[in-house]
């Protein structure tokens, strides 16, 4: 009778007989992996940081080394002028960049291909060989700007823009690429906006989280860069943590750790800047 029901029937006979096991999820490996990756990455960022304070920790009294740095007045000048560099060259960067990402991706895209290679060039482009081409350019007449103060700073704002460009460009390209720049700026020119206007109070409202970003970098960059800064012979922060590092122990381990914290403030000031910049402007018409 089974075996005619079966014959008959023989989905009932499928329905019937022996179900499969459930299988164990496959998420539980994937969250494990994940898990392990994070902690490796917490390590490899953490430990460094650790053998550094216990380093500097190893002067007698324990707190000497950062008692000595915290007196030490040529610390916040050396610090003072690497961040009032790397503001100036924040600004810069804004307004040599935003326009030419904006106008390549609005009017000349065929241009973009040229553009990225050339903001990719500080990648391939060693800073001595920077910073020697920009000494032999301008070490003579005409432009003489080796031989004052404000000549060398103003190269070495010059060799930071040009350091930042891959970083700089790629976080305002990527930020124009969400928004609709040819709605906004058609939109803008119906009200009778100008080219000035619509830079200012459309684009760059819409563009703050990614100019944050490439603030971030190039204020990373601009603190520790050393090579440019030591030929130009600028007091910069990177030139005196070497300088002190040829003659203390244990002081360059403190100042090592009280420039990353400085740092990573800054970037906090800069983030709570922008805290509110998801709000996206719209055009709309009045009535």
């Amino acid at each position: 009778m089974t075996g005619e029901i079966d014959r008959l029937h023989p989905e009932a006979a499928v329905l019937s007989g022996p179900r499969p096991k459930p299988r164990a999820p496959r998420g539980r490996g994937r969250v494990a992996v994940s898990w392990i990756v994070l902690i490796a990455s917490v390590a490899y960022f953490l430990l460094p940081l650790l053998g550094t304070l216990i380093f500097s920790l190893r002067d007698r009294p324990w707190y000497q080394a950062y008692s000595d740095t915290l007196a030490d007045a040529q610390l916040y000048r050396a610090f003072g002028f690497s961040l009032v560099i790397a503001v100036i060259t924040v600004i810069l960067s804004v307004v040599l960049l935003v326009p030419t990402a904006y106008w390549v991706r609005l009017r000349l895209p065929r241009l973009r291909p040229f553009v990225e290679f050339v903001t990719l060039l500080p990648f391939v482009i060693p800073p001595i060989v920077l910073v020697y081409g920009l000494l032999t350019t301008f070490n003579a007449p005409p432009l003489p700007l080796t031989t004052s103060d404000l000549g060398a700073n103003v190269l070495l704002v010059c060799a930071y823009v040009v350091l930042s460009f891959p970083y700089m460009y790629r976080a305002i390209d990527t930020g124009l690429r969400v928004i609709d720049i040819r709605t906004l700026t058609e939109a803008s020119q119906s009200l009778g906006a100008g080219w000035l206007t619509i830079m200012w109070r459309v684009i760059l409202p819409n563009l703050r989280v990614a100019i944050l970003s490439g603030a971030f970098l190039t204020l990373a960059i601009v603190v520790g860069e050393f090579t440019i800064a030591n030929f130009l012979a600028r007091p910069m922060f990177a030139v005196y943590l070497q300088l002190i590092s040829g003659n203390l122990a244990y002081e360059p381990a403190a100042v090592a750790l009280f420039s990353f914290a400085i740092t990573w403030a800054s970037m906090g000031v800069i983030a709570l800047i922008g805290r509110g910049s998801g709000r996206r402007v719209e055009i709309t018409g009045a009535h």
